[in-house]
């Protein structure tokens, strides 16, 4: 898979925030908020840009990749590089989730050598648990909001 990385700029995260996924992972849909474009232009967010320059997925890492009800039950305790990753709706459920996670753990890695990684998901995506399974990612811990579980998974 050929992608590039860039810092994420305030059109890329207006498109992003405009995505619609399936039922199901309607979970994932974002609106277009004040605090959800500044959360995108924290500084941790990257697109992933394809050869034909177009927006497939996104990156964070550190708190913005962080469920915040977790630190509630201390899932964050243990000194990790979280990462969180989006997919463009038109992109997932079509097998292209291994590369596409690959390409974004060896950025990470390069980018933060010698630690390892952390990311969290909702209980109900099967389909992102069974992949982050096939990327060597275990399961950690389980919290939940009152709503939605989430579990925590690392990586070594």
């Amino acid at each position: 898979m050929e992608v590039t990385f860039e810092k994420m700029n305030s059109k890329m995260a207006t498109a992003i925030l405009d995505w619609k996924y399936e039922e199901a992972y309607e979970f994932y849909n974002n609106e277009q908020t004040v605090e959800a474009l500044k959360e995108l232009l924290d500084g941790s967010y990257y697109a992933i840009i394809n050869k034909n320059k177009e927006i497939i997925g996104f990156f964070c890492t550190g708190e913005s990749a962080r469920v915040p009800i977790g630190n509630k039950f201390d899932v964050y305790e243990e000194d990790l590089i979280d990462m969180g990753v989006g997919m463009h709706p038109n992109h997932v459920g079509q097998g292209n989730g291994f590369e596409f996670c690959t390409c974004i753990i060896k950025f990470i890695e390069v980018n933060y050598p010698s630690k390892s990684l952390r990311l969290t998901v909702a209980t109900f995506n099967e389909r992102a648990i069974h992949l982050y399974k096939k990327l060597c990612f275990v399961k950690e811990s389980e919290f939940s909001n009152g709503v939605t579980k989430f579990l925590t998974m690392v990586r070594k």
